[in-house]
């Protein structure tokens, strides 16, 4: 009989259920980063910090505080892929899936497509950093040593 090592089986549900769990990793500690740098600045929290693409920018202390909670999510999202993805060659589908559900999450929000600079530089460097760190960690557990089974020798 073959080997089963790193064998890979097509499972939609394991795949759908997965890009699931990311989407909801992303968007609640998107909402704890959002909140605490909220609290900094004494600012109201709303859903347009998620989502609307005008609050992301350079000129205010907001959009600069946001930013930093972005690029602080997407850390812990990195963290979420090493955590229950554990396939580094997986890290940049599910990173692109994400950064993908949360633009279409944004159009629909604002009623047009996204088009301020501040916001695709932001998300790009966001999908960057969590694929590389999510890719870092997760290659760094699949290279880790495998334990050589040292049970009892037979003679023969």
């Amino acid at each position: 009989m073959g080997s089963h090592f790193r064998s890979y089986i097509w499972d939609p549900v394991l795949i759908v259920s997965q890009i699931g769990l990311m989407q909801c990793i992303y968007y609640s500690f998107l909402g704890f980063w959002l909140a605490g740098v909220d609290s900094l600045v004494q600012s109201n929290r709303s859903l347009d910090q998620v989502f609307s693409y005008e609050l992301l920018g350079f000129a205010t202390i907001q959009g600069r505080l946001s930013m930093m909670a972005f690029i602080l999510n997407s850390l812990t999202s990195a963290l979420g892929l090493w955590f229950f993805i554990r396939r580094g060659k997986q890290c940049l589908d599910f990173t692109v899936t994400v950064h993908f559900f949360h633009m279409i999450a944004c159009w629909i929000y604002n009623a047009h497509f996204p088009s301020a600079l501040s916001w695709w530089l932001v998300n790009g460097a966001c999908m960057v950093l969590m694929a590389v760190i999510g890719e870092y960690l997760c290659m760094r557990t699949e290279l880790g040593a495998i334990p050589v089974n040292s049970g009892p020798k037979s003679n023969l």
